[in-house]
């Protein structure tokens, strides 16, 4: 889910960049220190505007560099555990596809497909279930509901995010389509 939210942090100015427009350099080391890492509430900051210093900086004996407070909006993704996300596919191995939504990928494993048992064709890039013969491939469109969250604080792509298609309402977007199709001629 994506939030807008209002945060202050701390940036920490070194010595070399102390001739510098003030405004210039809090930007670049704002966005370099927020942009694209995980907080400790399990938010990814996808972007920041806004940059604002706040009061004068501190000086930390020893240190020689300036830790300056600032204020910014953040646009943060946090996936929950439960909520349904749409994803495309963006990888599909043997034991299962991964799924890219918003700026994560999750691993939708085989098990968690479909009730059918799913077969790999790791030539062709595709899971195949044997009784149905539904496939995914990579590109496909599908909702997904997230399983199990855990993140990597040091390296965001590497996080382990779990997915599942094995209730109604979920899987690839013609599924989806062709089962509404059948409960709507059965009731008929």
């Amino acid at each position: 889910m994506y939030m807008l939210t209002q945060r202050e942090k701390v940036v920490r100015i070194p010595p070399s960049r102390l001739g510098d427009d003030v405004d210039e350099v809090v930007n670049e080391l704002a966005r370099e220190s927020y942009e694209g890492k995980i907080e400790g509430d399990d938010s990814l900051t996808v972007m920041i505007q806004n940059i604002e210093p706040v009061g004068e900086g501190r000086i930390v004996h020893g240190d020689g560099a300036v830790y300056q407070s600032v204020k910014f909006d953040s646009l943060v993704f946090k996936p929950l555990v439960n909520e349904v996300v749409e994803g495309h596919v963006c990888e599909v191995l043997k034991f299962g596809a991964f799924v890219r939504f918003g700026p994560l990928d999750g691993l939708l494993h085989v098990s968690q497909v479909m009730d059918d048992r799913m077969d790999a064709d790791e030539q062709n890039q595709r899971l195949i279930g044997k009784d149905t013969k539904r496939e995914i491939r990579i590109g496909d469109i599908v909702r997904t509901r997230i399983v199990t969250l855990s993140f990597n604080e040091r390296n965001p792509r590497e996080s382990k995010i779990g997915l599942t298609m094995r209730q109604p309402g979920l899987g690839k977007k013609e599924w989806i389509a062709e089962d509404r199709a059948k409960k709507g001629g059965q009731e008929k």
